[in-house]
């Protein structure tokens, strides 16, 4: 069974284990969140349910989509799908406390946007020698030859946009759950930024 829940990031923070060691855990407000649809294999063709997170006020979401949570009285903005999540019910109520500690998990989000960067920065270029006037320090170097083929080859590492991708980091650790204040504390760093959105799932 691949059991999720949708979170948000709230920060970083230190607590101590049971043998007394200080870990890097990272704080997610997961959830609670509602069962909105159950996909059976024989109506959809696949087992999936999906959750909604993050309620909001209805003018802020679609028509389409006040009508596909008709019956909710507040409408929730982010809508995720998991598969083979096991039995829920719609209008079920999901929490922390479908994770326990020490489980192993994987975290899905997307990445912190850094904007345009060069290529040494983007691709982790090393740069031209940095004395004895050589001219060239931080650029990409010779892109292709001139006459042959007269053009750039798709896919060259070369500056542009870094960040704001889609990422999963994999077997991170359940260090400890909150199931009063809804909390999920991961050992170490998840990723996106603080206050974004990620997708927690079993491993």
């Amino acid at each position: 069974m691949a059991k999720g829940i949708i979170a948000k990031k709230l920060g970083m923070t230190r607590i101590f284990n049971d043998e007394g060691v200080s870990v890097p855990v990272t704080v997610l407000q997961a959830g609670p969140c509602r069962v909105l649809q159950v996909k059976t294999p024989e109506r959809d063709s696949y087992s999936a349910v999906q959750l909604g997170f993050n309620q909001v006020r209805p003018v802020l979401v679609s028509k389409a989509e006040r009508g596909h949570q008709k019956g909710v009285e507040k409408p929730y903005r982010l809508l995720r799908e998991f598969r083979d999540a096991g039995e829920y019910e719609v209008g079920q109520e999901v929490k922390a406390d479908v994770f326990e500690k020490g489980e192993t998990v994987k975290v899905t989000g997307v990445s912190k946007g850094k904007g345009f960067q060069g290529a040494m920065k983007r691709h982790n270029f090393g740069g031209g020698r940095a004395t004895h006037g050589s001219g060239f320090h931080r650029a990409p170097g010779s892109l292709n030859a001139s006459s042959y083929p007269s053009r750039v080859f798709k896919g060259k590492k070369m500056p542009g946009h870094m960040g704001a991708r889609k990422v999963t980091t994999t077997h991170l650790k359940v260090e400890h759950v909150d199931p009063q204040e809804s909390l999920i504390f991961i050992k170490g760093a998840v990723p996106g930024p603080n206050t974004g959105f990620v997708r927690i799932e079993a491993m």
